[in-house]
């Protein structure tokens, strides 16, 4: 079982509404599309979904790093209050690493070869703040010690390719971490790594967020990851939020056929010797998308209503589900259902 956030104070984070579109020689691409959701200091957030789901872009979306032909076409990034959406590319490029940081998938492909580590970790404080190269290469020293780098000193003088993937991974965190960000987004950075390394990477950011109070989104297509990561789960498909509660009612009890289908779909839920179970169909071209359930063709639930722009319902805990016919929910008008 996942822990729970006590506090409830006003969200570190606040994105309402959001839309990222890329406009391509083909259409417009709807890869983010009309997403909101807040996040809590010292709350992890797993965002979970399959490949083209839209949850890489978001990431990009709250970072600034929405490419052309993409562009955050409306909505609202709130970090601490200050609007995120508009802000002049030299305003944000000060916000980036200090007040918000990310983690990517490849954190070989993140490091400069030709660097020592020790430089890219001064530089990434010095970039940001006046302190002495000693001070700043103290703090990237005891940086490294917090994510589980053993012989600090050596690493610092080491290059990227003397390091492995899973130490290369955990200076990513280190360097995401130098600056005491409100917010760290973390894009699958465990997906390429064995699971003895990745166990030991999720207990340690289970641990710096709860010692730090930050707040994290975690990317990733692997529930088995979020189950033992998250406070809350945020199911996407198809560029919008589906699903969305604590890790607990999310898994245990999935309200929409979407999440229902990526728990089926683990190899635990199945009885030995049998087939896994599948989503049947593919993902819906995101050029092609109207205002009805993305999921209906691939929905044994679907029928003409689902055609309709989907509905947003939420539980008096505060549980949601975009669904005409939510998993156990006979009526959603009904006032005994817990659902309004």
């Amino acid at each position: 079982m996942t822990a729970t956030i006590l506090s409830r104070e006003k969200p570190v984070l606040t994105v309402d509404g959001l839309r990222t579109y890329f406009f391509t020689a083909k259409g417009v691409v709807k890869a983010v599309n009309d997403i909101s959701f807040t996040l809590q200091r010292g709350e992890i957030l797993g965002l979970v979904g399959e490949s083209g789901s839209g949850k890489s872009v978001t990431g990009y979306s709250l970072m600034g790093l929405v490419d052309p032909p993409g562009k955050i076409v409306s909505g609202s990034i709130r970090l601490n209050g200050t609007e995120l959406v508009g802000m002049g590319e030299k305003v944000l490029r000060t916000w980036r690493g200090s007040r918000i940081a990310m983690v990517f998938q490849n954190s070989i492909m993140m490091l400069d070869p030709l660097m020592p580590i020790a430089g890219q970790m001064t530089e990434a404080i010095l970039v940001h703040e006046k302190t002495s190269r000693r001070q700043a290469l103290a703090r990237a020293r005891a940086a490294l010690v917090k994510v589980g780098i053993s012989s600090p000193d050596e690493r610092l003088r080491a290059y990227p390719h003397e390091l492995s993937g899973g130490m290369c991974q955990r200076v990513a965190i280190a360097i995401a971490l130098l600056n005491k960000p409100d917010v760290i987004i973390a894009d699958e950075p465990t997906t390429a790594l064995d699971v003895t390394v990745q166990g030991q990477i999720l207990a340690e950011v289970q641990h710096l967020v709860q010692q730090d109070n930050i707040a994290m989104i975690w990317i990733t297509h692997d529930l088995s990851v979020v189950a033992c990561l998250a406070h809350r789960i945020a199911v996407m498909y198809a560029g919008r939020v589906v699903e969305e509660g604590t890790t607990d009612e999310v898994l245990d009890t999935p309200r929409h056929p979407y999440t229902q289908g990526l728990i089926d779909s683990l190899p635990g839920q199945n009885a030995r010797g049998t087939f896994l179970k599948q989503i049947p169909g593919m993902t819906p071209s995101l050029l092609a998308l109207d205002d009805g359930c993305a999921f209906r063709k691939r929905c044994s639930r679907a029928t003409a209503k689902c055609v309709s722009p989907v509905p947003v319902n939420t539980s008096l805990s505060g549980h949601m589900v975009a669904c005409w016919y939510p998993l156990g929910v006979s009526d959603l008008k009904g006032a005994d259902n817990g659902y309004s």
